[in-house]
């Protein structure tokens, strides 16, 4: 998304598309729920799909008490200031954005913070305890999320170098992904990790899950133009057109594999395909984003199947699906990104060299960033409240450890394994 230098008039037309935007945006955390709580065992699936869900009421709210302000308020180039917490400033005015409220902007805005945290808990499932993680995920947002997406969209100091990212790449999904590589190290593998085979329970929750991913994906990158142009047709279609080929690529490779296809792994290369395009989605030619989509499915297919075979269990691969599909999509932005559609300077492919140097540079310090002020908070949390379940608690489910339900009903057998667990404890 690109800011405007003088403050528009309001028109109807972009303040109807970025309600809807807005809208879809918000669908994709529950339906990120379905896609992760399809992948987990059944005595984990609520506390999966609860992960996603606690980040619209904890997230939500932190950004309106301080993150958008830390994100977009005016403040220096490392951070933004303290000037529109609790909403301060924030009324029907049109701005910077665009020609719609800036009530509004701030909401979609907060629909991008809400589903980025959310997206980090795919590598901690099935061990966490839920409390650590509400803690992490409003701190996270604060002191991470708000941080990068000020220097990429709130006139910080990536801007001013010339990082182009159109809906995401670096903010959204190499961000998410580096803190799912030190989340899944620091809490550390779930018990049996290597030893036992951790097959999803429900394959249709997944592909509901990727299938409502893959539309208000939409309103994520379509909704990024600020505007009912042709910004965002040209975003629209190549959300349509990427992720087709990274499906088409990933099935491809399994058949060449395994001689099947499969319903996950054509799941996961739609939304890999969904995360290489973000960052590229208004600014480059829709033949460019098929061929960004068929490339991007090499690495993260390579990355999902090597990892199992390593000591780190990011349980629902957040790094091979975000972490690497961010980081491809914003590379090759520097690759493809051509003015005559939209973007503000030409890439590789349109003779720009300096565009491709700038995204590498703007993916390796976020990715550091990351990193660094995830593990720093983890290991704060740790220390203070802990950040994982005991062995046998994981063993019973973190459904009935954490909430004390089932998503399937098996009568009061489980119930009783909880409260003799209780009881022993005493």
């Amino acid at each position: 998304m690109i800011l405007q230098a003088t403050p528009p008039p309001l028109r109807g037309d972009d303040t109807a598309w970025m309600l809807m935007s807005t809208a879809l945006v918000l669908l994709m955390t529950p339906a990120l729920g379905f896609f992760y709580g399809g992948l987990v065992r059944r005595k984990n699936v609520l506390n999966t799909m609860m992960m996603s869900l606690v980040s619209l009421g904890a997230v939500g709210l932190a950004w309106a008490f301080l993150g958008y302000s830390l994100a977009f308020a005016p403040g220096g180039a490392w951070i933004g200031g303290v000037g529109h917490g609790l909403l301060r400033g924030i009324g029907l005015e049109t701005g910077s954005w665009g020609a719609f409220p800036h009530l509004l902007f701030f909401a979609y805005q907060g629909a991008f913070a809400i589903i980025t945290a959310a997206l980090v808990s795919g590598a901690v499932v099935e061990r966490m305890r839920f409390g650590a993680y509400m803690l992490f995920v409003v701190l996270w947002s604060l002191l991470v999320y708000a941080p990068v997406a000020h220097w990429v969209w709130g006139g910080g100091w990536l801007a001013k170098l010339g990082a182009l990212d159109f809906a995401g790449g670096t903010v959204v999904h190499v961000n998410a992904g580096a803190a799912a590589l030190v989340c899944a190290r620091v809490v550390g593998s779930r018990k049996d990790y290597g030893r036992q085979a951790f097959l999803p329970h429900n394959v249709p929750y997944v592909v509901l899950g990727a299938a409502l991913l893959w539309f208000g994906w939409f309103g994520f990158n379509g909704g990024s133009a600020l505007s009912a142009g042709p910004g965002a047709a040209l975003a629209f279609v190549n959300t349509l057109l990427a992720p087709a080929a990274t499906m088409l690529v990933w099935m491809l490779l399994e058949l060449w594999r395994t001689g099947r296809p499969t319903a996950v792994g054509g799941a996961t290369a739609a939304v890999v395909g969904l995360v290489a395009i973000t960052p590229a989605a208004g600014f480059i030619a829709p033949v460019s984003a098929i061929a960004l989509g068929a490339l991007a499915a090499v690495p993260s297919y390579l990355i999902v199947l090597w990892r199992p075979r390593t000591s780190l269990d990011d349980s629902l691969d957040v790094f091979a699906a975000h972490g690497t599909g961010g980081v491809v999509g914003a590379v090759l932005t520097g690759v493809f990104a051509q003015q005559a559609w939209n973007a503000p300077v030409d890439g590789l492919i349109g003779g720009g060299w300096r565009l491709a140097g700038i995204q590498g540079t703007a993916v390796a310090v976020v990715f550091f960033y990351s990193v660094t002020v995830t593990f720093l908070l983890l290991k704060v949390i740790d220390w203070r409240i802990g950040l994982r379940r005991s062995a046998k608690e994981e063993g019973i489910g973190m459904d009935l450890v954490e909430h004390g339900e089932e998503a399937y009903n098996r009568g009061e057998g489980a119930v009783l394994v909880l409260e003799r667990s209780a009881t022993s404890k005493e």
